[in-house]
């Protein structure tokens, strides 16, 4: 096992101990987190360790939350609940499902058919359920696991959308019917558009949710603004530590509290002077030297 493998290993044991989590399932949390190829961590740097802990810390927020230690039919329930609370993908299914011929299907019907063919056809979903098999016998356990490997994988952003709903998309291309029931045989097949024209014909009327569309591209472009800040926070303030010392960090830290300089003078026991003079400093080496690291 890699360093770097050790040293996530040892944070987890240590994380999941403070929560009271029995060993049997500790360790098996552990090597799910960790996942079945740990030689990926002899070669990557410390950002690219940080950003793999950051991952493993989203995944078992994940399974804490909605699966870990709750029943398998309500968890089961807590999935497609949080799957159909994304805006988009709601919208999209109750469309197919409205024009289709079987008025009796439901949106949560369609979604746990998405979620079948995802467990047989995705290989990706496939290699987790061996891996989450290696690494306890504990049927709830599996389940939870699963669960969990599950809503992370379907939240993941491809071009600015969850990929469930490309898996959606493509489930209901690909299967051998019309719609969502069996075409007749002799009776032609209408495609129906995401937009339909209107009386003029330069406008057309889009059946999907547009301000719900528009809602959740704000709520992803947020997100990973606040990812790349984390970033250049993280960069600059090992830069500072480098250079000018832990009190231009702390300097840094209460400033993006939106403390003043005569507040921060009074948190860091300074003079008002030298707290001015060390922001002068960490300007001059922003503007002159940072733009190099970051």
């Amino acid at each position: 096992m890699s360093l770097q493998a050790e040293e996530l290993k040892q944070y987890w044991e240590h994380k999941l101990k403070s929560e009271c989590v029995c060993d049997a399932k500790r360790e098996s949390i552990i090597c799910w987190l960790l996942g079945s190829d740990l030689n990926r961590f002899e070669q990557i740097n410390s950002e690219e360790l940080a950003i793999a802990k950051q991952g493993m810390e989203y995944r078992y927020q994940i399974l804490q939350r909605r699966y870990l230690g709750v029943e398998p039919t309500k968890a089961y329930h807590n999935l497609t609940t949080r799957l159909l609370s994304l805006v988009l993908l709601r919208n999209k299914i109750q469309t197919w499902v409205a024009l289709g011929r079987d008025r009796t299907s439901t949106v949560t019907d369609v979604l746990q058919e998405v979620i079948q063919n995802l467990l047989i056809s995705d290989r990706y979903m496939q290699a987790q359920m061996i891996w989450i098999a290696q690494s306890t016998t504990d049927r709830r356990l599996q389940n939870a696991l699963l669960f969990a490997s599950l809503e992370e994988y379907c939240l993941r952003p491809v071009r600015n959308q969850p990929l469930v709903f490309y898996r959606f998309v493509n489930y209901l291309h690909h299967i051998q019917r019309g719609g969502l029931t069996q075409v007749p045989k002799n009776e032609p097949l209408k495609l129906v558009g995401e937009e339909i024209p209107t009386e003029d014909s330069e406008r057309q009327l889009s059946i999907l949710d547009n301000h719900a569309v528009t809602e959740y591209l704000k709520a992803q472009i947020t997100w990973e603004q606040q990812i790349l800040r984390s970033e250049v926070k993280q960069k600059l303030s090992q830069y500072l530590a480098e250079n000018l010392g832990p009190e231009a960090v702390n300097w840094l830290e209460l400033y993006l509290q939106g403390k003043s300089q005569s507040a921060i003078a009074q948190t860091l026991n300074l003079p008002i002077q030298q707290v001015y003079r060390l922001r002068e400093k960490i300007q001059y080496h922003v503007s002159r030297n940072f733009k190099d690291v970051a």
